[in-house]
């Protein structure tokens, strides 16, 4: 299945934020899944959770169709982007395409991201507040009720359900 079928296209542009603050993301920029320009972090605004996955990661199997639903129930309110991480793109897009992944995706196969936030392992998951302060999780799949959790407390928006 092609890459475009699998995940939506990212935007170069930034993301409104209610302040506007500067996010404290790495200074990287990363193509997005689809093709297109790549997506440089720090113009990235919040709310906003970052997702890094992989389709070889177990945990990121379970977390990644949540990290849809999240994306789904919070449209205009809450941005939602995956990042496909050390991973080859056809699995990732496969992966994607077969658990109706359509939220913009970035594309990462040298995990630049991972490494750049000191992180050695998936899942990690970046909650961006509207501030640009950010908290990164990193653990076990996250599961519903403790990703609405994170979201209220991390980016300022509560998610019903």
């Amino acid at each position: 299945m092609p890459a475009s079928s699998a995940v939506a296209a990212s935007s170069s542009g930034p993301a409104a934020g209610p302040s506007g603050g500067v996010p404290d993301l790495p200074d990287l920029s990363l193509p997005c899944f689809t093709g297109g320009a790549p997506v440089r972090l720090t113009a990235l605004r919040g709310p906003a959770v970052i997702n890094l996955w992989g389709s070889w990661c177990a945990p990121c199997r379970e977390e990644l169709p949540l990290m849809q639903e999240l994306a789904d129930a919070t449209a205009g309110r809450l941005r939602v982007i995956g990042v496909d991480t050390r991973d080859d793109r056809d699995a990732g897009a496969s992966f994607a395409s077969d658990h109706g992944v359509t939220m913009p995706t970035l594309y990462d196969r040298e995990q630049k991201l991972l490494t750049a936030l000191e992180k050695l392992q998936l899942p990690v998951t970046v909650f961006l507040r509207g501030n640009g302060e950010r908290f990164v999780y990193t653990g076990k799949a996250l599961d519903k009720p403790a990703l609405g959790a994170l979201v209220r407390d991390h980016t300022g928006v509560t998610v019903a359900g």
